[in-house]
């Protein structure tokens, strides 16, 4: 079964989903030593379907497996990954936070990653395209600890090498869309740091035969525009919602050209936008008259995995619907 995606204003979704219960049963009896890694599939197969199926009612094209088997978006990479040890917990924001993982020895790649969720996924997903999602080495270097390497470049660099075979492994599987999380870079937005991410990428995406993505968020992003629209990216995948749009001014400023992943659901937000409230969003783009609606893709700022699963479901319902509408103006 095939799907085709709309050529105007896809919709699609940026990775992670709220935790379904099979889940978070599955990751808590792992974490007590009770669950055998079948048992652990298999809850953890029940829960992508669930997501899926959220995904499909709503009406998005290009869908995720929604993380479910990822705790954390480092720690998920870590605990897998050669050359890593636990850490201990810090925190994030507020009251959240993470076990931060430790670089003790040369990173390698232990073998697929992703490519079981990714691929659970892909049965239930009825033809829709389903992305390749990973941690990309910057945030992987900045949310860890290293013991090993001292020098950050050349970390990257490593780290890089490992998850160029992970997405070589999801091309080689199917995967038409592979997405490349950096939301440590907007931290920390200098010419040094987005020319040494720019490296890192150009090795693990140089040649993929795949749309290749990166997806930034929550930070100065401004700051790294001029820096990163040489990068080997088809797209970048950018909020836009949470902090009122004000990037779009630089978009047309620094003359974006590349294809844009346009966020306009607020993921922090338990309120559901309105259709007409996101398809202002979209006119709001559409009259800076830069980019065309082939190359702008309709999604959420985030991932998300911290609101209920009733509200996710009813924002990606009303995004979905906007985005029609958007295609018969526009």
């Amino acid at each position: 079964m095939s799907y085709r995606v709309p050529e105007k204003f896809p919709t699609t979704v940026v990775g992670s989903y709220p935790k379904l219960p099979p889940a978070k049963e599955a990751l808590r009896r792992r974490k007590k030593g009770e669950i055998s890694e079948e048992e652990f599939e298999s809850l953890v197969r029940e829960a992508i379907k669930g997501v899926v199926q959220d995904q499909l009612e709503a009406g998005v094209d290009i869908i995720s497996d929604g993380e479910q088997s990822r705790e954390d978006m480092v720690v998920y990479f870590s605990e897998i990954m050669e050359g890593y040890r636990p850490g201990e917990w810090v925190k994030i924001f507020d009251n959240v936070y993470f076990r931060k993982p430790i670089i003790e020895g040369p990173v390698k790649w232990p073998g697929p990653m992703t490519l079981r969720d990714w691929r659970i996924a892909t049965e239930y997903s009825e033809g829709r395209p389903v992305k390749g999602i990973l941690t990309g080495p910057y945030t992987m270097l900045e949310w860890s600890f290293d013991l090993y390497y001292k020098d950050r470049y050349e970390a990257i660099m490593e780290l890089a090498k490992v998850l160029r075979k992970e997405i070589e492994a999801l091309v080689n599987a199917g995967a038409k869309y592979i997405q490349v999380d950096e939301p440590a870079l907007s931290t920390r937005p200098f010419p040094e740091e987005a020319e040494m991410l720019g490296e890192a990428l150009k090795l693990m995406l140089n040649g993929i035969e795949a749309k290749k993505i990166v997806h930034i968020c929550f930070g100065r992003v401004e700051k790294l525009l001029p820096y990163i629209l040489d990068y080997p990216v088809d797209q970048f995948d950018l909020e836009f919602k949470n902090s009122d749009f004000r990037l779009l001014p630089y978009l047309k400023e620094y003359g974006y050209n590349k294809e844009l992943g346009y966020g306009v659901i607020d993921v922090h937000s338990h309120q559901v936008e309105t259709v007409e409230e996101i398809l202002e969003a979209i006119d709001k783009l559409m009259r800076l008259g830069i980019l065309p609606p082939e190359k702008i893709y309709i999604d959420p700022d985030c991932g998300l995995k911290r609101l209920p699963r009733e509200i996710a479901r009813a924002k990606l319902k009303n995004m979905v619907e906007a985005a029609k509408i958007a295609r018969e103006k526009w």
